[in-house]
């Protein structure tokens, strides 16, 4: 089941200056940048935050299709449709398990859909005007929700050009192999290279993810 995603033209624009800046911080981003291509980061704009933070949830820790996989499962429990937070909170917790979920990522789930129906998750055009630091702070107040599943909501669902998620497991082995070391950097080291990637973070992280294809 494919999910909705766009690349607009001024989009498409914006990813080729990223590139060209990226280019430029050292002959490994040149190298590995001309052979990757263009930056093909696809945006669901469509998804409101509920959604999308559930969506994020399901790939916490988890390959991206064996995530997809899951979701797709939980789809078909809703005619194919992503269920409200009334229909969440409805269904029964074990058929929500079954597709894939583990305990704790059903608990964060309900307490999402709790969440949304009390009004605490913002919807996409209040999130549009938010800052990012400050959108971090108010959704991580959620149980089960930490800061990298704030980011891929930043970076996916809001088009955020300047998110480095330095907690990211495929972030953290795509710089150990695009600099060929013999360990991943820890996060202070990651941030420090983050200093170097602004503003365009975000290209940069779908770089390093095509590493780890």
């Amino acid at each position: 089941m494919k999910e909705p995603c766009s690349i607009s033209d001024h989009q498409q624009q914006v990813y080729q200056q990223a590139s060209r800046f990226l280019s430029t911080v050292d002959a490994d981003w040149q190298q590995h940048i001309a052979k990757v291509g263009e930056c093909q980061l696809e945006l669901k704009p469509v998804q409101q935050p509920y959604e999308a933070l559930i969506r994020a949830i399901a790939h916490q820790q988890l390959h991206g299709k064996a995530a997809q996989a899951i979701l797709n499962r939980l789809l078909q429990l809703y005619s194919g449709c992503f269920p409200s937070a009334n229909q969440l909170l409805q269904v029964d917790p074990q058929l929500i398990r079954a597709c894939g979920f583990s305990a704790r990522k059903l608990d964060s789930i309900v307490g999402i859909a709790q969440a949304q129906l009390q009004g605490e998750i913002p919807d996409f055009e209040t999130a549009q005007q938010m800052d990012s630091e400050q959108l971090i702070e108010q959704l991580t107040q959620l149980k089960g929700v930490g800061r990298w599943t704030v980011e891929m909501l930043l970076i996916f669902n809001l088009g955020r050009l300047d998110v480095w998620p330095v907690d990211d497991y495929a972030v953290q082995q795509g710089y150990r192999r695009l600099k060929k070391l013999e360990q991943p950097l820890g996060k202070k080291g990651l941030r420090a290279v983050g200093e170097q990637l602004a503003p365009y973070q975000s290209v940069a992280a779908w770089y390093l993810w095509r590493l780890m294809d």
